[in-house]
């Protein structure tokens, strides 16, 4: 959420949006390497319907990304989701250290 111009606008980023706009980047790059949707379903693995619902809709399981990413030979990308964050000082990682917590808390 944020205030431009005095006007309260709240962030459109969902989920869905972002599994939307990664599908059209996976087809951009199948496009690019000359691939059809038949070509890169056969070289990942994936049932053709299965791979045009995931370009249409963005919806697919975690294994049959891995395997669309594998076949475009993007599977090192996955490497950065979810990295330790990296501190550029000293006094960042101790402030860092002091606010994290390493177990949830337990319900009494």
């Amino acid at each position: 959420m944020a205030v431009i111009d005095n006007i309260l606008s709240f962030d459109t980023i969902t989920p869905d949006s972002k599994a939307k706009a990664l599908a059209e980047r996976i087809k951009t790059r199948r496009l690019e390497m000359n691939l059809t949707q038949e070509g890169l379903s056969a070289r990942s693995g994936l049932p053709l319907a299965t791979y045009r619902r995931f370009e249409r809709t963005g919806k697919i399981s975690l294994d049959g990304l891995l395997k669309i990413a594998y076949a475009l030979d993007a599977l090192n990308d996955f490497d950065r989701l979810f990295e330790s964050h990296k501190y550029s000082t000293l006094d960042e990682a101790l402030e860092a250290g002091n606010n994290n917590r390493k177990r949830g808390k337990r319900n009494e």
